[in-house]
């Protein structure tokens, strides 16, 4: 049996993301974009934006160059989502209709923007679910933006929507929601991660997701000169928080999110040597430095190693073994 068969019976194995997500809305920049994931790799995901990327008036061309970009050689990994506008706009359906009609195999995902409420959602997932469908696409995933009174009273059950992998919280546009309840420092660090309305609404989007196997992705960092405040905001959503993956909206800001988010080596080593452990005691419970373990832990270093890997950390042989379920070649 798989490692996944035997840690998650009768259990929804997690969803996971690339740790990254970089949005670019002009031209330049999403070229720019895929030029640094084409060098990295598809350790970070990119999502063009029409809903602020697109000039006004300009919205039709914006989403045919989206969808150009999407066909290109330059989507070397077909890890490139779009930002629709919100589903309420008379852009949606033409967003819709341009991108996923002509590029619907090439794409991510697709993330709707101002849900104000479960219905919002599940409107939006239906309507893209039919277009992907006639382009002969049976699944895309759709990531929903948490940025409304309504639309966080319902994360819950929008996380639970089939067609949804990813709730990414809108802080601006949340502390906005407000009309000067919430200061403007709750927009940064450290308010942000401090007042109480918005650590509420943090919690709750990555209670929700985790309640359903899919992923939280964190607010931006306003900050893109200083890459030491980005690398702080993402280590605190990842160890207070619970998020597990971070948008980026300066290339300078993908390198530090990506490593706040990945496994440390020595963490890597830990849950390889348990894990092995565990096989061989046929997953049942071991002690290892004093410390029990069972299937509970064992899921959680699986995890780990899981993590690593969609990082592109080089992993150890024994751990390549692991994720690969295969025994390491013995040596001659």
């Amino acid at each position: 049996m798989h490692p996944t068969e035997v840690l998650f019976q009768n259990k929804r194995q997690p969803l996971l993301l690339p740790a990254c997500d970089h949005y670019a809305g002009s031209e330049k920049l999403m070229r720019k974009s895929m030029a640094l994931q084409q060098e990295l790799g598809p350790v970070f995901d990119i999502t063009f934006d029409c809903e602020d990327g697109a000039a006004a008036g300009a919205e039709k061309e914006h989403a045919q160059l989206v969808a150009q970009l999407l066909n290109s050689d330059d989507n070397r990994f077909n890890r490139i989502g779009v930002r629709v506008h919100d589903v309420n706009s008379p852009h949606f359906e033409h967003d819709i209709e341009i991108i996923i009609g002509a590029a619907a195999a090439r794409i991510a995902y697709v993330v709707v923007p101002k849900a104000e409420s479960l219905e919002d959602a599940a409107r939006a997932a239906d309507v893209i679910h039919a277009r992907a469908v006639r382009a002969g696409r049976s699944h895309m995933p759709v990531h929903i933006l948490i940025e409304t009174h309504g639309a966080l009273r319902d994360a819950y059950d929008i996380a639970a929507l089939p067609a949804v992998e990813s709730l990414s919280f809108g802080i601006m546009d949340f502390v906005s929601a407000h009309y000067g309840a919430i200061p403007a420092a709750a927009m940064r660090t450290p308010g942000q991660f401090t007042h109480p309305l918005v650590v509420r609404a943090k919690l709750e989007i990555a209670a929700a997701c985790h309640a359903h196997g899919k992923v939280p992705s964190h607010n931006v960092t306003t900050e893109i000169k200083d890459s030491a405040v980005v690398a702080n905001d993402a280590q605190r959503a990842a160890a207070e928080f619970g998020y597990t993956r971070m948008w980026s909206i300066h290339p300078d800001q993908v390198k530090p999110i990506l490593k706040a988010f990945t496994p440390r080596l020595s963490e890597v080593a830990e849950a390889t040597a348990i894990l092995q452990e565990a096989m061989t005691a046929n997953w049942g419970p071991i002690a290892q430095h004093g410390r029990l373990h069972d299937r509970a832990s064992y899921r959680y270093y699986w995890t780990v190693l899981q993590r690593a890997k969609l990082a592109g950390l080089p992993l150890p042989d024994a751990a390549a073994a692991l994720v690969n379920h295969e025994r390491p070649t013995e040596p001659a």
